[in-house]
C-alpha cells in the first residue's frame, strides 16, 4: 500500500454512514475510525448508500435499545470534529444530564462559570452534531418551556416523553 493509502486509512475524515428508521423519523448515523461524528434526523426522500463501520453499527444498536426503553445511557465512542472549546464543554455537560431529567440553558451557564453565557450555551446546544446520544433535547428554558430544537419541538417532545412520560406526557412506542 502506498503512503497516500495509509494516510487515508488513518484519517479521522473517513466517513461511514448508516440509517435507522424510527417512528419519529429517519436517523442518519455518521462515524469516522474513532467514533460517531454525527447523528441527526433526515428527510426520508434522501437516498443514502449505507457504508457502516463498527461505530455506526454500535450506535444503531444502542438507539434501537434507547427507543425500546431498555437503555438509559449510551456507550458508543464519540468523535467530535474540532469544535470550539466552549462547545465541547457544553456537550460534555450534556452527556452528564441524567436520563429523564432536564436542565435549563441558565443552569448550564452557571455550572460552566458564567451565567451571562446563556446565549452561548444555546448556540453550542444548537450546534450539537450528535443528537440523542449527546442529549441536547434535555435542555429547556428557565421557565420549563420546550424552547428550540434543531429537529423541531415535536421530536423534542417525543424524546422527553420517552424518557419521562410522567413529566412530559405518555408517548406511544417509537418503532
Amino acid at each position: 500500500m502506498n503512503s497516500l493509502g495509509l494516510l487515508f486509512l488513518n484519517s479521522r475524515l473517513a466517513m461511514f454512514v448508516d440509517t435507522l428508521s424510527t417512528g419519529i423519523g429517519l436517523i442518519k448515523v455518521c462515524a469516522d475510525y474513532e467514533g460517531v461524528t454525527s447523528i441527526g434526523f433526515i428527510s426520508e426522500f434522501i437516498e443514502l448508500k449505507a457504508n457502516p463501520n463498527i461505530h455506526t453499527t454500535h450506535a444503531k444498536r444502542e438507539l434501537v435499545q434507547y427507543f425500546g426503553g431498555s437503555i438509559k445511557k449510551f456507550t458508543v465512542s464519540l468523535s467530535f470534529q474540532n469544535p470550539p472549546p466552549f462547545y465541547l464543554k457544553v456537550w460534555n455537560y450534556l452527556l452528564n444530564i441524567p436520563f429523564g431529567e432536564t436542565r435549563s440553558y441558565l443552569d448550564i451557564a452557571k455550572v460552566l462559570g458564567d451565567e451571562k453565557a446563556v446565549r452561548a450555551v444555546g448556540q453550542a446546544n444548537g450546534k450539537n452534531p450528535i443528537a440523542i446520544i449527546v442529549p441536547c433535547h434535555r435542555v429547556i428554558g428557565s421557565n420549563n418551556s420546550l424552547t428550540g430544537y434543531a429537529y423541531g419541538l415535536e421530536i423534542k417532545k417525543h424524546l422527553l416523553s420517552l424518557e419521562n412520560p410522567k413529566k412530559f406526557g405518555f408517548q406511544k412506542t417509537l418503532f
